[in-house]
């Protein structure tokens, strides 16, 4: 039988919520502080999955000043059958400090999944996790998390449901209250409904998104409960299936629950669709550490699992069991197209450029990137320095493997030393590694060298450098397993020059970046990066002739 190999979406793409319209599935994921906002992926066979839309692409909202991992968090995705109409339900977090997570949620709608997406509704400032579910008599339901954040109450809320009118855009009933968790592992979110043979199903996170991770679910026959926990009382899917209480437990990392013998880990954070042919899959977050570690460079990716209804109507894994797995059997008769790639090869030869690639805090505009001013080429005018969280000028696409290159050839002129243009890795604005081009007054010329951002701190490498004549120069990383070597070369030069080696850049990770052990930092991920800063006149600007990340490959092939 065919096989499904997960993460489906590897990198950044946390949240999944899916959806299946006619023949196409759909998937989108959260963004936090990147933009364009929303990401919505699109299949016709559940293995390969590539971006089509982004459902915010200018400043229909504000990401500057955001604090990692604040921004947009859990996009849910529908269709309401009897209106023909694409729904997006979604929270913008706005910060985190004092543990209030002041967030507002929304949601939007559109005839069609390629947008023009509605101004956003509001719906309510309660908590954060919504989805919408829109019922067989034409009411439509909220459920979202209620936000705890009184001492001594359990942490960290509860699960509730209100019904809400569209036409007018507001709450049409109460908020019922219906969970606070169907198993013991509390910290129960991302609530979604679900219909089935007269039963509601209310499917829902638990565990934090960290190793505790797992996907509950209860029933009732009333949409406002009470609600039946599943008969196992453990997550019908996890990479930890071992038994753990932490009701009340705001730890979100949970590191005692990691699973040594699984090669994923963190599944949690379900959304279910039903193929044409009648069988049920679960899309969830996973994570891969690297390797002896527990640290996850490349973020919660997106995997698969297969499910089915027992005789007595309750979800759960097909196999019967609950531990997430690697691999999974394909729908019958299905047709698994070739791959994706995820190597990416840039020329920036027309108008437009590859949707895969996102700014961090502020949106994409011509008058800071374009491929016009300069044909074949993309032009970045210099923005604020890489700490910066409102204007820093960066076109980055996701971490996907942890084995790759990237590489380009920019060209630049800078005439003060704040002017700067390169590539490198990014985590957020507190942590990156950055191969630049600049004017070096020490070496009295152009120059290629080194900086990095660790959990705040820049760190400048002042003695390794490479003195350049001419304003034009090739740049790559290579990144292996948290390990990172940056290399230059000139136009007449045949060989790569390598700038610096072996650079320890595990901390690159959800869990390294706030330097606290055990406990999660961010939960957003790796990106590559261009980037041009000028902290001068704001009047400098660079072209880069091409992008290229090759994935998985050896050192032959990368050169």
């Amino acid at each position: 039988m065919t096989k499904i190999k997960n993460p489906i979406i590897p990198g950044m793409a946390p949240d999944p919520s899916i959806l299946r319209v006619d023949d196409k599935y759909y998937i989108a994921t959260s963004t936090f502080h990147w933009a364009p906002a929303i990401e919505l992926y699109e299949s016709t066979d559940l293995q390969n999955w590539h971006v089509i839309e982004h459902a915010f692409n200018h400043d229909e909202i504000s990401l500057q000043g955001t604090v990692t991992p604040a921004g947009i968090w859990a996009p849910h995705l529908s269709y309401d059958q009897k209106n023909k109409r694409y729904w997006i339900a979604y929270s913008h977090m706005l910060n985190m400090n004092g543990r209030e997570f002041n967030a507002n949620s929304f949601a939007i709608w559109s005839d069609s999944i390629h947008g023009p997406w509605s101004e956003p509704i509001y719906l309510t400032s309660i908590g954060f996790d919504p989805s919408l579910f829109h019922d067989e008599d034409g009411k439509t339901y909220v459920s979202i998390l209620e936000w705890e954040s009184r001492p001594n109450y359990q942490a960290p809320g509860r699960i509730v449901i209100a019904e809400f009118d569209f036409e007018t855009n507001q709450l049409a009933s109460p908020w019922h209250t219906v969970t606070t968790g169907f198993t013991t592992r509390g910290a129960s979110e991302a609530p979604n409904v679900y219909k089935r043979h007269g039963y509601y199903y209310l499917m829902i996170a638990a565990g934090g998104t960290g190793y505790a991770h797992g996907v509950e679910i209860g029933r009732s026959r009333n949409i406002f409960g009470p609600y039946e926990p599943h008969p196992s009382g453990e997550p019908i899917v996890t990479a930890s299936p071992a038994h753990l209480f932490s009701k009340g437990d705001p730890d979100a990392g949970q590191f005692q629950m990691y699973n040594p013998t699984s090669p994923i880990q963190k599944a949690g954070h379900g959304s279910l669709v039903e193929t044409p042919g009648g069988e049920w899959y679960l899309a969830h977050l996973m994570s891969r550490p690297l390797p002896h570690t527990t640290l996850n460079p490349l973020g919660r990716e997106t995997g698969l699992q297969k499910m089915h209804w027992t005789a007595d109507d309750w979800l759960e894994m097909a196999d019967g069991s609950n531990l997430a797995k690697e691999t999974v059997d394909a729908p019958k008769d299905a047709i698994i197209e070739t791959p994706v790639s995820h190597d990416i090869t840039e020329s920036f030869a027309g108008r437009t450029y590859q949707t895969n690639f996102m700014s961090p805090y502020r949106f994409q505009h011509e008058q800071w990137v374009n491929t016009t001013e300069r044909p074949g080429h993309l032009r970045i005018y210099g923005g604020e320095s890489l700490f910066s969280q409102m204007n820093p000028s960066m076109l980055a696409t996701r971490a996907t493997s942890f084995d790759y290159s990237i590489e380009t050839e920019v060209e630049f002129q800078p005439d003060h030393y704040s002017e700067t243009a390169g590539l490198g890795l990014y985590y957020d604005s507190n942590n990156w590694l950055y191969l630049r081009l600049y004017w070096s007054a020490s070496a009295n010329s152009l120059a290629v060298g080194l900086s990095q951002a660790k959990l705040g701190e820049k760190i400048t490498y002042l003695y390794q450098k490479l003195p350049v004549q001419v304003g034009k120069v090739q740049l790559k990383v290579r990144y292996n397993f948290g390990i990172a070597t940056v290399l230059a070369k000139i136009p007449a030069a045949e060989e790569w020059t390598t700038i610096v080696a072996d650079i320890d850049v595990q901390y690159l990770s959800d869990e390294g970046v706030n330097g606290v052990k055990g406990e999660i930092g961010g939960f957003t991920g790796l990106f590559n990066f261009l980037a041009v800063t000028d902290a001068h006149q704001h009047d400098s600007f660079a072209d880069f002739t091409y992008y290229k990340v090759l994935n998985d490959r050896d050192e032959s092939a990368l050169d």
